[in-house]
């Protein structure tokens, strides 16, 4: 049979379909490879979460249910302003919370009076949903919903028939609003003492989102397209890929001992493609709280978040909880704009643009073309493999950027970098993944070149971009040192 042919029938397609393990002795299996909004996702890099409702206005992180839609009255909120301040800060999507745990629905819901429609917000006529989408629409955004499977309101939790109004549910919010980029779900169910525990039809669920989004991608613990990074406090594994054995979590909210660790790492045999995402708060708390307001995250606490979720091949799913009015704190604003400058400054400038490969093959160039659809592919197949760029002028640097071409898959399992200043070849950093993107800090140097060294591997070394940066906010360099 044709190889090509072979590979369709074993269900690689697309990009996985060029994979060039044909050229090396035996039959290498093809590794997993993302789908397409699998590859949009993980490449968008950030994503704001946007946790707004009855909790805001009674000051708790969980309700439980009894709270009166009355008091739901954010008559300042302005979503075009949220997702204007989103897109300015470099991030791609927003997610709403539009169920919580209360059961309290941020949309007009004809399943429950327990929503927006029972609340004195506009008279009864407002709907959140609505405006955000309307909002992502217009800021070039990505809009995600969280809706809590755990409804502590719903009479029929708990029951059978939970799963009808529940699916009911969903079907509401993925054919009224447009085009959904992300279904959020979790696996609370009935915590706390004498809660009441609901059988999840978790086949049922993802089989309405297949069918009424099939252009979104679903987060949980177990995915089936995004996996939760283990953790809220934005720190992915130093060790990160995106495969995964899915029978090591097979369902959200599943707990077992290491599943914590199996998520932060991942599985470089696992059999699906399903990247991590880091949720975490820009405040200690997901809802609003004002005892909180002097305790927003500021633009280096970001930064240092961005370095350890993006910058090791996870994606960042950053909290930021509207006030009472339904607009955002100041200070939150401020630090969204402050990292989104300090994220700017960073990757302005790229120390091996226009750098000369001085090893790699005659594929070298594509590391540093600045396409990200075009990478240098080592002539050896599985690592070890080096490329040295030479740069095109010496350049202060402190941190390096290395990216595989994940739509082919993530092969590389431990690299190694080294700075040549004053002749001399200085390492500075060695890690372990790369995949979509890997951000490694080290003390600033002056380079005049850098080498690349993917010491192993489990399939072709490929790279797509190789960058050396320098974050001023890190260290100072006066204009006649450069």
């Amino acid at each position: 049979m044709h190889r090509r042919a072979c590979l369709r029938q074993m269900g690689v397609c697309g990009a996985a379909a060029l994979w060039p393990g044909a050229a090396w002795p035996g039959l290498v299996p093809p590794r997993p490879t993302p789908s397409a909004a699998q590859l949009r996702w993980q490449r968008d890099e950030l994503a704001l979460f946007v946790h707004l409702g009855v909790n805001t206005f009674t000051n708790r992180e969980w309700g439980d249910g009894t709270e009166d839609p009355r008091l739901f009255v954010p008559d300042e909120l302005d979503a075009a302003t949220w997702a204007a301040t989103a897109r300015a800060a470099g991030f791609r999507s927003i997610v709403l919370t539009a169920k919580h745990h209360d059961g309290f629905c941020l949309w007009p819901s004809g399943l429950t009076s327990h929503s927006v429609a029972s609340s004195p917000w506009r008279g009864g006529a407002g709907d959140v949903v609505a405006d955000l989408a309307r909002a992502c629409r217009t800021a070039g955004l990505g809009l995600g919903l969280y809706l809590s499977p755990w409804d502590r309101h719903e009479p029929s939790y708990g029951s059978a028939r939970y799963m009808e109004f529940y699916i009911g549910q969903m079907e509401e919010l993925l054919t009224r609003y447009g085009p959904v980029a992300e279904v959020w779900f979790d696996g609370a169910n009935g915590e706390g003492p004498n809660g009441r525990r609901q059988v999840y039809d978790w086949a049922r669920m993802h089989a309405t989102v297949r069918r009424l989004a099939p252009q979104a991608v679903m987060f949980s613990d177990a995915g089936p397209d995004v996996r939760w990074i283990g953790n809220e406090r934005g720190v992915a594994g130093e060790t990160c890929w995106s495969t995964i054995d899915p029978a090591a979590v097979p369902y959200a909210g599943y707990d077992a001992p290491g599943v914590g660790e199996i998520l932060q790492r991942g599985d470089p045999h696992g059999a699906v493609w399903r990247p991590g995402e880091t949720d975490v708060s820009i405040r200690p708390g997901w809802f609003w709280h004002p005892e909180e307001d002097a305790k927003v995250r500021n633009a280096e606490g970001l930064l240092d978040l961005y370095f350890t979720s993006v910058g090791r091949n996870s994606k960042l799913l950053l909290n930021v909880p509207p006030t009472t009015s339904g607009r955002w704190h100041p200070n939150d604003v401020a630090a969204l704009r402050a990292f989104g400058q300090r994220r700017r400054d960073l990757l302005a400038r790229d120390g091996c643009q226009g750098a000369r490969p001085a090893t790699g093959g005659p594929t070298a160039r594509r590391a540093v073309d600045g396409d990200p659809g075009t990478y240098w592919s080592a002539p050896s197949g599985p690592g070890p493999a080096s490329l040295e760029l030479t740069l095109a002028r010496a350049a202060w640097v402190n941190v390096v950027r290395i990216e595989e071409p994940i739509a082919l898959g993530q092969t590389v399992e431990r690299f190694a970098v080294e700075v040549a200043t004053d002749g001399t070849w200085r390492p500075v950093a060695t890690s372990t993944t790369i995949g979509n993107t890997r951000l490694v800090r080290f003390d600033a140097v002056r380079a005049q070149g850098v080498r690349l060294t993917a010491e192993s591997s489990l399939g072709p070394v490929r790279i797509s971009r190789l960058a050396l940066l320098l974050d001023e906010g890190a260290m100072h360099i006066g204009d006649n040192d450069r």
